[in-house]
């Protein structure tokens, strides 16, 4: 069934990140923040004062959490680390990796409980299949394996009961729930709730969840963000996006009623970047429903 809505995204922010992804609303600072995995960069973004300035990493960066004592945490080529925003300092944590030197971080966000949350894939995508994992960086930095064995790790999100954790591994074409403890941060009981048509509405990619438990969902090689009931597995409405490949979104401004959306360029034909000259760039749209909170790092 089609989206009853339809709605279009405008642009925010003009960027040629090769893989823009994984914002996050860092609602202290009231700013925007992102990466570029391909450009090993980390942007940081006041929309209100339009001030942007980015941080070389200096390898693949998957995703990024607002730390609850100050700075960020990473997930890098390299593992777990924290940066300093101030002075540009990485201090590594943990590198859950380093025996699979042909994988890197993907998507990553932090639980209810303030513990982050990132799954990699193989560097070589196309063959990938099995050769990722969804790994929890606990407040104490030690490292859990939680699911093995995934091809694409991408999106995640919890309820706003914290009982639920939805995750998508985007060559699987589903939306996976599963019921989630956060007392010991266990998941249990996995189920499809969301299946998504290939070959009419992309891959789905980086998700957020919004005050009444929808899903909103970016779709790689679709065009466009769309809101899922995750309770019927139905589409609900769809945010036009004027680039093929947006990322991932997250709700943000002074009602987190902006949802902002991230984009690549990354492997698009000379001819697809000509028709698409904001590829990469960030944009927005107010959907009339607000997001929650993101949780920060505890550790």
């Amino acid at each position: 069934m089609k989206a009853e809505t339809i709605l279009t995204a405008e642009l925010e922010y003009e960027s040629q990140s090769l893989l823009g992804e994984g914002p996050v609303w860092d609602a202290r600072a009231r700013r925007l923040i992102w990466v570029d995995i391909e450009g090993f960069a980390v942007h940081l973004y006041d929309p209100v004062a339009r001030d942007h300035g980015a941080i070389n990493v200096g390898q693949f960066v998957g995703s990024l959490a607002v730390r609850k004592s100050g700075g960020l945490v990473l997930a890098l080529k390299s593992g777990f680390a924290t940066l300093d925003p101030e002075t540009g300092e990485i201090t590594p944590i943990a590198d859950a990796e380093s025996h699979l030197p042909d994988n890197r971080f993907n998507d990553g966000k932090c639980d209810p409980a303030g513990r982050f949350w990132a799954g990699t894939l193989a560097l070589d995508e196309d063959n990938g299949a099995g050769k990722g994992n969804l790994y929890c960086l606990g407040a104490d930095h030690r490292v859990e394996l939680k699911i093995p064995g995934v091809w694409i790790s991408n999106g995640l999100a919890w309820t706003e009961d914290e009982r639920t954790m939805y995750y998508i591994d985007s060559p699987a074409q589903k939306v996976v729930a599963y019921d989630y403890d956060k007392a010991s941060g266990e998941i249990a009981n996995p189920r499809t709730v969301i299946t998504v048509p290939a070959s009419e509405m992309g891959y789905p990619d980086g998700m957020t969840i919004d005050e009444e438990g929808m899903l909103w969902i970016a779709h790689w090689d679709g065009g466009h963000v769309c809101r899922w009931n995750p309770r019927t597995g139905e589409e609900m409405a769809e945010i036009k996006v004027p680039v093929s490949r947006p990322t991932s979104c997250v709700f943000g401004g002074e009602d987190f009623g902006t949802l902002y959306i991230t984009s690549a360029r990354t492997r698009l034909s000379a001819e697809k970047l000509a028709a698409e000259p904001l590829a990469g760039s960030v944009f927005k749209c107010r959907p009339g429903v607000r997001g929650l909170p993101m949780r920060e790092f505890a550790g």
